[in-house]
This record gives C-alpha cells, structure tokens and sequence, in this order.
C-alpha cells in the first residue's frame, strides 16, 4: 500500500488519475488501489480525491465524504468543469 500511497502523493493538484493508472505504476490492480485509498491513513497528504474511474466518474466512497465532497475538492483545485 505504502507504493500504491506514493502514487497517488505525486498526482499534481488540478490533476487526476484512474485507478487503473496507479494500478499499473505499482503494479497492482485497480480495485487494490481502490481498498488502499478507502483505508486512507493520511487524506490531508494523501489526495487519494484525485484519483477517478476510467470513464472520468467519481467514487462514492465514505472516504470522500461521497460524490459531492470529491467533485467540490476537484473543483476547488480547478480539476473538474
């Protein structure tokens, strides 16, 4: 997980990546990278919000505070349109 958390740690603010993209820098699969970033152990330096699905949607995961939550913090960062 500690490499799955690196990963997401360089996502620049104003980006996002698939889970399927730090899947395969870390050489895992998306759904582990999906569990690693539900048990986020650090949100505040770990922006695991930038990270989306293939087709650009979002998660509505708790860890996000749910769609909303995750779609305001990528506006804020100017990510989202």
């Amino acid at each position: 997980m500690k490499k799955i958390y690196l990963e997401v740690k360089r996502i620049k603010k104003g980006n996002t990546k698939t889970y399927g993209e730090i899947a395969k820098k870390v050489g895992a699969s998306a759904r582990v990278v999906g569990v690693a970033l539900h048990k986020n152990p650090d949100p505040k330096n770990i922006p695991c919000h930038r990270v989306v699905f293939k087709d650009g949607s979002l998660s509505n995961s708790c860890v996000f505070g749910g769609i909303k939550a995750q779609e305001k913090k990528l506006k804020q960062k100017k990510t989202l349109k």
